[in-house]
């Protein structure tokens, strides 16, 4: 796991996103349509607090919340590379099935994905001065992925002090 990226650091867990998914290339079971209430844990970090004193304040994502809805609520996740996607297409177009194609169905590949929605979203409403840098997604009270990265754009504690000690600051 990553050393935590500022001193103030915080987490919001999203959860109750029934979906159901397969890994179609799976030797085992879970080749078969399958699934589960997923949940998210996101962590952010900032450098400063915002004008009341929050790292992120959550209710301002609610476009992510939405996001997360629209892809994991009720739906269908199957792999781009399916072969029979263009069924699960046909049954999508019928009614049958809310499908959502993605790269990798898969919880770490999920987590990737998350993590750059909520840092897109961060980023254009704070310019930089917060970032997500670990996402927890998890299918059930025993399984988990998590992705941790920093984002590029976002400088960590000991970065920002060490940019003061070579600029000569006070």
């Amino acid at each position: 796991m990553l050393p935590t990226p500022s001193a103030h650091t915080c987490s919001k867990v999203f959860e109750g996103y029934p979906c159901c998914h397969r890994q179609w290339n799976h030797p085992g079971h879970c080749r078969f349509v399958h699934g589960y209430s997923r949940s998210f844990r996101l962590e952010f970090a900032a450098h400063q607090l915002d004008p009341c004193g929050f790292v992120v304040d959550f209710s301002s994502l609610r476009p992510l919340e939405q996001k997360l809805r629209e892809q994991f609520d009720h739906t269908f996740l199957v792999n781009a590379d399916d072969p029979l996607l263009e069924e699960w297409q046909q049954l999508h177009a019928r009614g049958a099935l809310d499908l959502r194609i993605m790269n990798n169905v898969g919880m770490e590949s999920t987590s990737e994905l998350i993590w750059i929605w909520a840092n897109e979203h961060l980023l254009k409403r704070d310019g930089g001065r917060s970032c997500c840098w670990s996402v927890e997604s998890r299918e059930n009270d025993r399984n988990a992925a998590r992705f941790h990265k920093i984002p590029h754009w976002f400088h960590t504690d000991q970065e920002m002090t060490q940019s003061h000690y070579d600029h000569g600051d006070d």
